[in-house]
């Protein structure tokens, strides 16, 4: 089994603890802003088992790694915002804290495949042939070593790329992805009931043709990620 193989098992590893963290974050944050609803639940952990829906966190994600990418998501996280104090402020920084979690996720990924990339010339060269190999497979060039380097830094490079996707995906004004949160705030209340009820077939055409879009606003980022290892 070569490493193509051996990286849908880590994509989907890093998937799980991705969704995982990202609800996490979001319990937490809740939870802090005097929300406890999440926290009773045993939801701030990262446990994937705490998080897991059987669709979104092993049906679809298996399927899409064999379709060249992973997707999935996991349970949503309960949140009552009659406990906030600051209803608006605080649903709006409870809704960024799942994407904010899986961004810094993907910097201390990015920062660790750094360090490995300058302790010597194999570490380079495992990082560079890592990041060609996830972020721009149709250009690879393959891996020039057989150094046991290459797994660590390809599921590292796993872990920037499916955290900032997910990250970037959920920023999507899109109810009920976590964007709308913030976009809801700012519309009149007619206009919100309408907004919320159009969310279900925004989100149903995202995932059905909206390959392009998401890349749209995820490609510069990924870039911008990815940029400092690339050479």
């Amino acid at each position: 089994m070569d490493l193509t193989h051996v990286n849908i098992v880590f994509q989907i590893i890093v998937l799980l603890f991705a969704v995982s963290l990202h609800e996490s974050a979001h319990a937490w944050t809740a939870w802090r802003l005097g929300d406890p609803t999440a926290y009773m639940l045993g939801r701030i952990t990262l446990n994937p088992i705490r998080h897991i829906d059987p669709v979104g966190s092993v049906v679809v994600p298996i399927i899409t790694a064999f379709l060249g990418f992973t997707f999935g998501w996991a349970k949503p996280t309960p949140v009552n915002t009659r406990h906030f104090k600051h209803i608006v402020r605080d649903d709006i920084l409870t809704s960024v804290a799942g994407p904010v979690s899986n961004f810094m996720a993907a910097i201390a990924a990015v920062a660790v495949l750094k360090v490995i990339a300058l302790t010597s010339m194999l570490g380079a060269t495992a990082v560079s042939d890592s990041v060609h190999f996830i972020f721009a497979p149709g250009q690879t060039h393959g891996f020039q070593t057989n150094s046991a380097l290459n797994p660590l830094a390809v599921i590292l490079c796993d872990a920037v790329f499916v955290n900032v996707i997910l990250g970037v995906f959920n920023l999507i004004p899109i109810p009920p992805l976590d964007g709308s949160h913030v976009l809801r705030h700012m519309l009149p209340d007619a206009a919100v009931r309408i907004y919320d009820s159009l969310g279900l077939v925004g989100l149903l055409l995202l995932f059905t043709v909206g390959g392009r879009v998401i890349w749209f606003f995820a490609g510069p980022v990924l870039e911008f990620f990815f940029s400092p290892l690339m050479r």
